[in-house]
């Protein structure tokens, strides 16, 4: 959906008028194009000298294509698209200065949509109280540094456990690139084995079959067509009302159509008995059907509650329940759940108890069942988009809309493609070591933790 205002500011006499003013001036993101190199710039890397993860990383880039420096000094008019710094040896409080000679000279500098990464070690892996300390402030510093980053640039720390060194090549890929475009501000985790490295990082998905709920328009119709985009067969699903959109979106992108109401009683079964028979079983599956009924909690009526939780919390359950049978699991090992979640289960909404409910329960049932699904390789993780230009968010009426964009970090809305990229991150065979986590794509917005 159009942004006006952001086409107003973006230069001109508008943007004129905005920055005298003091206004918000979104700056236009990139975002991923096809073909594209992985990092469009160079890479200025440093840390700690006893940090655990440099090397790799260093090593990882470098054969990924990227432009990488170690041990330069900042100069004038250099423009690196990223600053990455491995905190891991910091031991105690008195080394986190080490931030500051870092990014210091250098942050005002960074080119625009740039990033900003720091990697740390989970506090719970820390081997003393004034090392979990250390480690814990990196993620105040990394969020506030997200709201002060400017023209579209963005930063994350990526927490990386004893071991599992080696496992960050694809959330790099993921948050050093275009595909990570709203998405700021964020903290993940890498904690165990990296899984199956694909063949192609062009096409990562090649080989597989995903299962996309909702998948006949929006946020869904855009997730399809990504994880088609990466090689994966994708099975779009979706109510038999919306048969005729889901048939073209299934032929568009080379996938297969399934018309299926997940919250009826045989909805499991039928849905594990159409991916034994036609694809035999299933890699990925994303949980992206979901359903509004908003009201005031005082004026809302038990059939909006009960139909807003039934699509968006029960029917997941009940789906994986049956997907996951330990007896005659339909998920293959090593296989891939992702749920869509929402910045309204996180820090609530007006009008949406009962959508906020759905939400943040589907953010409890991913970690939960994330250490279920471990011991074969099964990774569960949610993303929870903010505010996304949609056809629906586009009938929001205009003061609301506005205030949704612009109470983020990057003062604008994300699109659909930006809660796909992040959906095929988690989808990824390379991702095995992230799981049980919520990343929010939302800019990092104001509101929420």
């Amino acid at each position: 959906m159009a942004d006006r205002y952001q086409k107003l500011t973006s230069g001109g006499a508008g943007g004129f008028l905005a920055k005298r003013l003091g206004l918000p001036q979104p700056e236009p993101l990139r975002r991923h194009l096809p073909g594209a190199p992985a990092f469009p710039g160079p890479i200025v890397l440093g840390g700690q000298p006893s940090g655990r993860v440099q090397k790799s990383l260093h090593s990882q880039l470098a054969a990924a294509g990227a432009e990488v420096e170690t041990g330069t000094e900042p100069r004038d008019g250099h423009r690196p698209d990223a600053l990455v710094f491995d905190a891991t040896g910091i031991r105690d409080s008195d080394q986190l200065h080490a931030l500051h000679t870092f990014f210091h000279p250098r942050v005002r500098s960074l080119a625009a949509s740039g990033r900003l990464l720091v990697i740390g070690t989970p506090p719970e892996h820390t081997t003393t109280a004034r090392e979990a300390a250390a480690q814990r402030a990196l993620e105040g510093f990394v969020r506030s540094a997200g709201k002060e980053l400017k023209r579209g640039a963005t930063a994350q720390l990526l927490l990386v456990a004893p071991g599992s060194e080696e496992a960050i090549e694809s959330t790099t890929r993921f948050v050093l690139s275009p595909r990570s475009a709203y998405v700021s501000g964020q903290v993940l985790v890498v904690d165990g084995d990296r899984g199956g490295v694909p063949q192609s990082w062009d096409l990562p998905l090649e080989g597989k079959t995903a299962v996309v709920t909702g998948a006949s328009r929006g946020i869904g119709e855009v997730i399809a067509a990504t994880l088609a985009r990466d090689g994966a067969h994708v099975v779009c699903l979706d109510i038999a009302a919306q048969s005729e959109q889901l048939r073209a979106v299934a032929e568009r992108i080379g996938g297969s159509a399934l018309e299926l109401d997940v919250t009826a009683e045989d909805a499991p079964q039928a849905l594990a008995r159409e991916l034994r028979e036609r694809r035999g079983g299933a890699d990925i599956v994303v949980h992206n059907a979901g359903i509004t009924r908003d009201k005031t909690l005082g004026r809302m009526s038990r059939d909006r509650w009960d139909s807003v939780l039934a699509v968006n919390l029960s029917s997941v359950e009940r789906l994986n329940d049956r997907l996951l049978d330990e007896k005659d699991p339909v998920v293959a090992e090593g296989g891939r759940i992702v749920c869509v979640s929402s910045i309204s289960g996180i820090a609530g909404n007006v009008g949406q108890t009962n959508y906020a409910a759905s939400k943040a329960g589907l953010i409890g049932h991913v970690r939960s069942l994330a250490p279920y699904t471990a011991g074969r390789g099964v990774t569960v993780n949610a993303v929870a988009p903010g505010f996304i230009e949609t056809q629906m968010t586009a009938q929001v009426p205009l003061f609301i809309r506005e205030a949704g964009r612009r109470l983020n970090s990057m003062k604008q809305g994300g699109q659909p493609v930006d809660v796909a990229e992040a959906v095929a991150y988690f989808a990824s065979p390379a991702s095995g070591a992230v799981t049980g986590q919520v990343l929010r794509v939302c800019g990092q917005g104001l509101l929420g933790a």
